[in-house]
């Protein structure tokens, strides 16, 4: 996923910790659009997610103050893997009770809606998680020049890129979000190009389950209407 780029130096100047606070932000604010599925579209009752959330993701946060890697990875592949599939669970459930008329048009619309979002920050997620081998490994670099995203600031020359003061760039949770969004919104990325295959697997992913989503907001509107 990632080659190898010049490591930095202890007086490079660059903060080397990246924050993992907006990742954790958008975990919770995943079980908050969960909280909006009627019963009938969750895979048991809507707050089950919470507890698991909080359960995994805080012994990943102590993983990672204590400097346990390895074991913050592991936790975090495994926490991202039950949202994911929550959410597909959902998705179909949500698909399958479309032809029956089984719930309440506003239900369905508030359902794709949140879905949509959900899809968002779970893919966000794990470009983070995935990219350049994860937060952790991109921390060892001095700047961010390779991965499985290009991203403009990679393609800038080093002049250019000291004058801007991007020198020491290195993607954060921000970037995959925006990343996602447009994926979601365009059902493709606008202004980084995907480079390796398993990026190219995940957005393919992302902009068809966006594409259903919207999709059937838009028939659920027609028919309403």
């Amino acid at each position: 996923m990632a080659g190898k780029s010049r490591k930095a130096s202890p007086d490079a100047g660059a903060p080397r910790i990246e924050p993992r606070w907006p990742a954790v932000i958008a975990l919770l604010a995943i079980c908050g659009l969960r909280l909006a599925l009627p019963e009938a579209l969750s895979a048991g009752p809507r707050w089950l997610l919470i507890p698991v959330v909080v359960g995994l993701a805080t012994p990943a946060m102590w993983a990672h103050r204590q400097g346990l890697s390895r074991l913050n990875q592991v936790l975090g592949y495994l926490l991202l893997s039950i949202v994911t599939l929550d959410m597909i669970w959902s998705l179909t459930l949500l698909l399958t009770a479309l032809p029956s008329h089984r719930e309440a048009p506003g239900d369905l619309l508030r359902s794709a809606a949140a879905l949509w979002c959900v899809n968002i920050l779970v893919f966000a997620s794990w470009y983070w998680r995935l990219d350049a081998g994860g937060p952790h490994a991109r921390e060892l670099d001095a700047s961010h020049t390779d991965g499985a995203f290009l991203f403009p600031q990679m393609t800038l020359l080093p002049e250019l890129k000291k004058e801007m003061g991007e020198e020491f760039w290195r993607p954060g949770f921000v970037d995959y979000l925006f990343l996602a969004f447009n994926t979601s919104t365009a059902f493709s990325p606008t202004d980084t190009p995907v480079l390796s295959r398993w990026a190219k697997g995940l957005v393919m992913t992302q902009s068809l389950i966006s594409f259903t989503t919207v999709a059937l907001l838009a028939a659920r509107a027609v028919n309403i209407l």
